[in-house]
């Protein structure tokens, strides 16, 4: 039997279609929900002698002729055009411009421009506008304005997440029995708000776009918040599935002489915290605790009871600070309170960052291997391939001055 024809090789993506997967959009879903960072309003024309009246920062629509077409050198390459309408005139500057423009703007031609009008000595004047031709009809809504890359313009992707919005599920996520008590939610379903935002109406005052205090971004909140509280029931029900191991620890252990070699007493929160966590280290589900606290609250200080109740059920503890000089605040001020306990143990406190010259760092990396370093604190260099843990039994992640990872 002959062979069956190879399958044709698929069509190479074009410049827009890898700029939107730069940007993730690779569903319907993902185009629906990428929302606009702002609007134009391009759904009225201001005469030109009206606007030149009353100028303003805020972007001006006009219908226009074009007088006079002039491509200047000096003194930077640019494009000069003079429009006139009621017996107003207009010069328009475009520092880049291609040859389809100069046909376009060619004199004689009725068009429609868009931009910032500016006045002073010399006239109107009006910088890179944008341009369409005149006499059509009008914008029912505001214009999208959207996030994007390179190489992926305002209309390929309107277009984009038009077809998204036609294809994608937006049936409702949330059951009205849930918004009974929020009157301004149960105005808006899910489709309804997303399309609005995609496509607002020409009345909508435009600051509460801006701001999000419209009812159809409070909608989106609303959805936005019960996915994040979903995600997160989802992976708390997830990582009780999980097994770790329980890191329990008898009295008189290293995280009571931790505090005994304090030279100061913990607060009451402080206390109460630390059991809190200690009591999860306890359990044989993983913890994910969130630790946050203000600059200087003592956070750092119940950081270590937990790397000691690890430490002292026989595992070791990574501590991962964001840069150099925080990873060095905490050795400095760790290796004081546990280097001399760990001593006793014949353990060690290790210090491992990028910056390191290979003499410093391999006896660092042979100490974490053998388990004869308990506490490693570090930056990114902690989680690298070429560190090899002996028994990590408990990782913290200083997030910045407020938050501490568990």
């Amino acid at each position: 039997m002959p062979d069956a024809p190879a399958p044709a090789p698929p069509k190479p993506l074009s410049a827009p279609q890898k700029a939107l997967r730069k940007l993730g959009l690779l569903r319907p879903i993902d185009l629906a929900l990428h929302l606009p960072l702002r609007y134009e309003d391009e759904t009225r024309l201001t005469p030109l002698p009206e606007a030149a009246r009353v100028l303003s920062s805020e972007p001006v629509q006009f219908e226009a002729t074009v007088l006079h077409q002039e491509v200047t050198y000096r003194p930077r390459r640019q494009l000069l055009v003079t429009v006139e309408d009621g017996g107003e005139r207009c010069l328009l500057r475009f520092f880049n411009f291609y040859p389809s423009q100069l046909k376009q703007l060619a004199v004689g031609a009725r068009l429609r421009f868009r931009g910032e009008l500016r006045g002073g000595f010399g006239g109107l004047t009006m910088m890179h506008p944008t341009v369409h031709a005149a006499g059509g009809a009008l914008p029912g809504a505001l214009t999208p304005v959207y996030p994007t890359v390179a190489q992926l313009p305002q209309a390929y992707l309107r277009k984009a997440v038009q077809a998204g919005l036609a294809q994608a599920d937006l049936s409702a996520t949330i059951p009205d029995e849930f918004l009974g008590q929020i009157d301004a939610l149960l105005a808006w379903d899910f489709h309804q708000a997303l399309t609005f935002l995609h496509h607002p109406a020409a009345d909508v005052t435009l600051s509460e776009l801006q701001d999000h205090s419209h009812p159809a971004w409070q909608r989106l909140k609303a959805e936005e918040l019960l996915a994040q509280q979903l995600s997160q029931w989802k992976a708390r029900v997830a990582r009780q599935q999980l097994h770790a191991p329980a890191l329990r620890v008898a009295p008189g252990g290293l995280p009571e002489q931790l505090l005994a070699a304090l030279p100061f007493e913990l607060t009451g929160a402080q206390r109460r915290v630390g059991e809190e966590i200690a009591r999860d280290l306890a359990r044989s589900q993983p913890m994910h605790r969130l630790l946050q606290g203000d600059v200087g609250s003592g956070k750092t200080v119940v950081a270590a009871l937990a790397a000691c109740v690890a430490i002292d059920a026989g595992w070791q503890c990574a501590l991962m600070a964001p840069t150099e000089i925080l990873a060095e605040q905490h050795f400095a001020k760790l290796a004081q309170w546990l280097a001399p306990l760990l001593a006793t143990r014949g353990q060690a406190v290790a210090w491992l960052t990028g910056s390191q010259k290979k003499k410093e760092r391999a006896p660092m990396l042979a100490a974490i291997e053998s388990g004869a370093a308990a506490l490693v604190i570090g930056t990114h260099a902690v989680i690298q391939a070429q560190v090899k843990f002996a028994r990590l039994g408990l990782a913290i992640i200083d997030e910045q001055h407020r938050f501490c990872v568990l």
